[in-house]
């Protein structure tokens, strides 16, 4: 796959996945609009996300065919721990965004602007650590 090829593609996977995390998130402040129902959207939009992006990166990024219970659990274990510094990067700055301005639309732009570093981030770490044995090409 050409290196233009994968960028579209992660990115489009990308967008996928975050709005699937932020339809969970309005979902769930649909539900109350205080402090704890932001963390716990932020929460539930992560995983959901989480869970959409391995299974795109895996067979459609990095073209993995491992099978099984035991080689699925360790990839994905090992993709959600490489995504806890990029989530972090996520949810400072949907939370800066929240906090300065106090409403859903800056709440979202902060959220697609850390997305978008994190996923970046992201996908180095996962080439490297997580599919390293079926290395696809740089997105840098």
């Amino acid at each position: 796959m050409t290196a233009q090829a994968l960028i579209i593609r992660y990115v489009a996977f990308a967008i996928v996945a975050t709005v699937a995390n932020l339809g969970v998130q309005r979902l769930t402040l649909m539900a109350g609009n205080d402090a704890k129902w932001f963390i716990l959207a932020m929460c539930l939009g992560t995983l959901t996300g989480l869970g959409v992006k391995f299974i795109l990166d895996k067979h459609w990024i990095f073209f993995d065919r491992a099978t099984g219970i035991r080689a699925n659990s360790r990839q994905f274990t090992l993709y959600a721990a490489m995504g806890l510094l990029t989530t972090a990067i996520f949810w400072i700055t949907e939370t800066l965004f929240w906090v300065i301005w106090n409403t859903h639309m800056m709440r979202e732009l902060g959220a697609v602007i850390g997305l978008m570093i994190g996923y970046t981030i992201k996908y180095n770490l996962d080439r490297r650590f997580v599919f390293g044995s079926q290395t696809t090409g740089s997105l840098s």
